[in-house]
């Protein structure tokens, strides 16, 4: 029995993963309680009044450019090398540089069935603040259901990149997800902070490859110092 929930607690932490999905506006107090803090990232949840799961979010700084982030978070076949649990990445259909439909599986192990999910991604810019936004909305009925997976169907997130002074950039990302099937709320809640966390990490260590520190994009207009 012990075996199994860490099983479910491995899998389960791969939900609250580095991809940006937010079809709803995300609950809107400030309650949010520190669960960790290492390397310079902090990952944060708080109880959903309309949900059994916790909402979640992880915050880092890192000395680097917005385009840098957005090269690496736009690169999708290397997620399987550094989001933590992704299985397979994806674009099944780009409209532009800004939007997209992905999809990606989260392997879990034996027992636990794998999920999957299809989003429609989009990137925007504010170009007041230069913050930039990269969020989707579930298409889970763009693709029929793949065998050996559960489609995941519920979930909102965001990733919000502000640019500080010095060269650089807050790094954001809040999340909700439901994974589906017959799984109970507490294991996912306490499985809800190591994923995250890992990701982030590898994101840290992954932007500073000098193809992303290269990237430039049209869409995107970098801070200028006063």
């Amino acid at each position: 029995m012990k075996q199994l929930i860490t099983k479910y607690l491995l899998i389960f932490s791969a939900f609250y993963l580095l991809t940006s999905f937010s079809p709803q506006r995300f609950h809107t107090s400030d309650d949010w309680k520190l669960k960790k803090y290492e390397n310079g990232i902090a990952v944060y949840n708080r109880h959903e009044e309309n949900s059994a799961f916790k909402e979640l979010k992880a915050v880092t700084q890192i000395k680097t450019s917005l385009s840098s982030v957005v090269a690496l978070l736009k690169d999708w076949d290397t997620y399987p090398q550094w989001v933590y649990r992704c299985g397979v990445s994806s674009t099944l259909k780009k409209m532009s540089e800004t939007e997209l439909i992905h999809y990606q599986t989260v392997d879990a192990p034996w027992p636990v069935d794998s999920r999957d999910f299809v989003v429609k991604i989009k990137i925007t810019q504010d170009p007041e603040t230069k913050t930039i936004k990269q969020t989707a909305t579930c298409m889970a009925e763009f693709i029929p259901k793949q065998k050996g997976y559960i489609r995941i169907t519920e979930f909102k997130a965001a990733w919000t990149l502000t640019p500080l002074k010095n060269g650089v950039v807050n790094v954001e990302y809040q999340l909700l997800v439901n994974p589906g099937g017959v799984v109970p709320a507490w294991i996912v809640n306490m499985a809800a902070i190591d994923g995250p966390y890992e990701t982030t990490l590898n994101l840290k260590k992954w932007v500073m490859k000098e193809k992303y520190q290269k990237a430039k994009f049209d869409f995107i207009e970098e801070p200028t110092e006063p």
